[in-house]
């Protein structure tokens, strides 16, 4: 049996024009979080309380995680800023 070249270059072509995925959103624990923005524990859970960082999500009754994009850019939105 032979393979269908025009199917083929379609296949090709439906690749190139498809939307790009997103990589799945990666979840990081607090020493990672400290290690990306520089700030001691204390600091993240007092900027947490006042809305001015990103909010940790609850995995369990001692496991919280954040969303590694709204880490990110909460950085970007700190090295946006004019000093």
């Amino acid at each position: 049996m032979k393979a269908n070249p025009q199917l083929a270059e379609n296949d090709a072509d439906a690749d190139q024009t498809s939307p790009q995925v997103p990589p799945p959103a990666r979840l990081l624990r607090l020493p990672e979080v400290i290690d990306r923005v520089g700030l001691r524990r204390s600091a993240i859970y007092q900027r947490m309380s006042e809305g001015r960082f990103p909010k940790s999500r609850s995995l369990g009754p001692k496991c919280a995680v954040w969303i590694e994009a709204e880490i990110d850019a909460w950085i970007r939105s700190i090295a946006d800023k004019p000093h």
